[in-house]
Formats: structure tokens, sequence, C-alpha cells
């Protein structure tokens, strides 16, 4: 518990500031790790040793290309590029491991492989999205995915009684869910209030009460489907980078259904009016 209180201390203000201070193609490469790591860590996790180099290559190598590219004016055609040559050599890699007659290598694992270095990415890369429309943006949704698992958790341990909603995560109770569900509509709309009285700014309050709530809800979702392979698979977690808090994915598994979220409100009811 002390390490991870330690490596929380560091990490979260590290990680605001990059938020805050970082011009948006800096923060975009910050992204790029991140899913160039969490990739790998998730096929490393579930590949079974059955994906292959050649797999696991363009896989991260896409993860880390998307989200730097979501910030050009080709973003559109970059993205294709990369769907179509993770699923080409995920494919030939399928079609050459069964000519030598090892079936190893099936749909799971191209599905997997399209997965990792396709779908999380582009997931993902809503937060270099959200820092180049505004880095207020993307503090709220970080911020937003860490409130709502802090909230989630104390709601659990005190008001806690009705437990094993799913076999998933049966310790969590849904007063637990409850708890974080609240937690992040009313830390959004907190969070629009102290933003409003910084900058001057008009804050949205439906809109940020909307990304509080579908944010906390996908945040959840995240948390359990990330859950989900690990239970499936057997593996505790994802990696070692951060001691007490495992790898890359198990920090950001919530991140990436939340940014898509609050990114397509923002988009259609922004959340501030007036510079920020």
């Amino acid at each position: 518990m002390k390490t991870r209180i330690i490596v929380a201390v560091i990490f979260v203000p590290l990680l605001i500031l990059l938020m805050l201070f970082a011009p948006p193609a800096v923060w975009a490469l910050v992204v790029a790790f991140i899913s160039a790591l969490a990739s790998f860590e998730l096929l490393r996790a579930a590949g079974e040793g059955k994906v292959t180099a050649p797999m696991k290559v363009i896989a991260v190598a896409s993860a880390a290309a998307i989200p730097l590219t979501r910030l050009c004016e080709f973003a559109d055609l970059a993205a294709w590029i990369c769907a179509f040559l993770v699923a080409a050599v995920s494919f030939w890699c399928a079609i050459r491991a069964y000519d030598e007659g090892d079936a190893g290598i099936g749909f799971a694992q191209v599905l997997l492989n399209i997965f990792a270095g396709l779908v999380m990415p582009m997931a993902l890369s809503s937060l270099a999205v959200l820092k180049a429309m505004d880095k207020y943006l993307v503090l709220l949704t970080v911020l937003l995915t860490f409130i709502t698992d802090g909230g989630a958790y104390f709601a659990g341990v005190f008001l806690g009684r009705h437990r094993g909603v799913t076999r998933v995560s049966p310790n969590k109770s849904l007063e637990g869910y409850i708890g974080g569900f609240l937690t992040g509509v009313i830390f959004a709309v907190l969070y629009g209030l102290v933003i409003g009285a910084i900058t001057g700014a008009g804050p949205n309050y439906l809109s940020l009460a909307l990304c509080g709530l579908f944010g906390a809800l996908a945040t959840e979702l995240g948390d359990l489907s990330f859950s989900l392979i690990k239970r499936q698979y057997g593996v505790k977690d994802y990696g070692h980078l951060l001691p007490g808090h495992g790898g890359m994915l198990d920090r950001f598994d919530s991140m990436f259904f939340c940014a898509p979220v609050v990114l397509a409100i923002v988009t259609a009811l922004p959340a501030f009016t007036g510079a920020v």
C-alpha cells in the first residue's frame, strides 16, 4: 500500500502537469507511449504465446502511430492505413501458420491483434483530441476516471451491502457502483464551477453532468471489461511498470471507454462557452 501511494503521489501530479502545460504535440506523444505499452501488455497477457512477433510489432507500431496522427490533416487516412496493415499482417501470419500445419494462430488471435492495434489506440487517442480542443477538457476526463474509481471504492467500503453484482468483480457492491456514478456527476459539475471561476468561461452544467454520468458509466465498464480479460487468462496484473498499480493497462483501462464518451458529449454539447 505504501508503494502504491508513493507512486500515485508522483505519477498523478506529473500527468496533470503534462495535460495542463505540455503542447498538444507533446501530450500526443505521451498518449502514444501509453497506447503502445498498453497494446503490448494486452497481447502478452491474452495472446497465449500464439501472437507472433510480426503481429505484435505491427499492432504496437499502429497503437503508437494513431494517437500521433489524430491531430494531423490526414488523420482519417492514417487510421485506415494502420487498420489495413494490422489486419493484413495478422491474417498473413495466420495463413502462413495454417499452411505449415500450425493452427495455433486462429481468427481469435487475429481479432485480438486488431483490437490491440486499432480499437484501443483509436479510443485512447481521444485524449489527444481533447487536449487539442482544450486542456481543461482532457484534465476533466482523466480526473473523472480517477475520482469515479475512488468514489466507487469508498462507497463500497463504507456502504457496500449488496455484493456479487457481477462475477467478474464479486467484491464490488451495488452501493459502490452507485457511489461511483454519483461521484462522477458531482465532480464534473463542481469541476465546471471551479474552471469557470478560474478562467471566466461559462460552464454548461448539462454537458458536464452528462460527462459525469456517462463518463462514470464508461469508467466502470472499462474497469470490468479488462478485469474480465484478466480472469479469463489468469492474469493478476498486465505489467509491473508502476509498482503497486501494475502495468500501464491496469492504470488506464477505464480511460479506453471514458475518453471517447466524453469527447462525443463535449463535441455535441460544449462543456464551456467563451474563452477557457
